[in-house]
């Protein structure tokens, strides 16, 4: 009798770090680096906008957006924005936010939008009677003034063709959920060889406007 219950790994940097070691998967990931002060001025310098999450969470909880426009800096929590004026303020707000837990930076990506809300995808991908299979692929739009788009945030779920058909185009549609499909096929064969025992996986995918394809997030006890 086939044991069903699927291996956890809760870190975030764990599995992000895995990903990376290998060169195809590692073109999708977004810079990423554990939360220090070093870390998010060099990251803000670079990209102008980073998300910061804990290593160790889900369902969007705890995910904050930050921003340097100009001299100032924005921090962005559910659907709240603050404006520091300098970047120790910023810092000491994020401290107060994490409250001694690890959380790591990772470059911001401008998603693709429909009617001004994000929009990403959920791959759920699950080993059943040894083989993996596709249990589903859908678009979740971000709730509107939020960010995130976690349906237990307030999201909206619709399939991913119509997603990617309504943000970028109908023409992109096929070649994006096969890019996906490829992308989740090699990564879960990275993971299963790393950590064996995994049967149960959630990808979150982005894409941002230019339709470039992002792995934001992997989960092995998807919702």
């Amino acid at each position: 009798m086939e044991v069903t219950i699927s291996r956890q790994l809760a870190s975030k940097w764990l599995k992000t770090n895995a990903l990376l070691s290998n060169p195809y998967i590692a073109r999708y990931i977004p810079t990423s680096r554990l939360l220090n002060k070093n870390n998010l001025r060099l990251m803000l310098a670079r990209f102008g906008m980073v998300v910061v999450k804990p290593v160790r969470g889900a369902g969007g909880i705890g995910v904050i957006k930050v921003e340097k426009l100009g001299g100032s800096y924005w921090l962005t929590h559910k659907s709240t924005s603050r404006r520091f004026s300098s970047f120790d303020r910023l810092v000491r707000a994020l401290n107060a936010s994490r409250r001694k837990r690890t959380y790591l930076i990772q470059r911001g990506i401008h998603l693709a939008k429909i009617d001004g809300r994000p929009i990403d995808y959920r791959v759920k991908y699950v080993k059943e009677k040894g083989k993996w299979k596709y249990r589903s692929m859908v678009g979740r739009l971000a709730r509107p003034g939020l960010f995130v788009t976690n349906l237990c945030r307030g999201g909206t779920q619709m399939t991913a063709a119509q997603g990617i058909r309504r943000s970028l185009s109908a023409r992109l549609v096929r070649a994006k959920k096969r890019e996906m499909r490829q992308l989740t096929n090699a990564s879960t064969t990275l993971l299963e060889s790393r950590y064996p025992g995994i049967r149960s996986l959630g990808y979150d995918y982005g894409i941002d406007r230019n339709g470039h394809i992002w792995m934001l997030e992997v989960n092995t006890r998807p919702q």
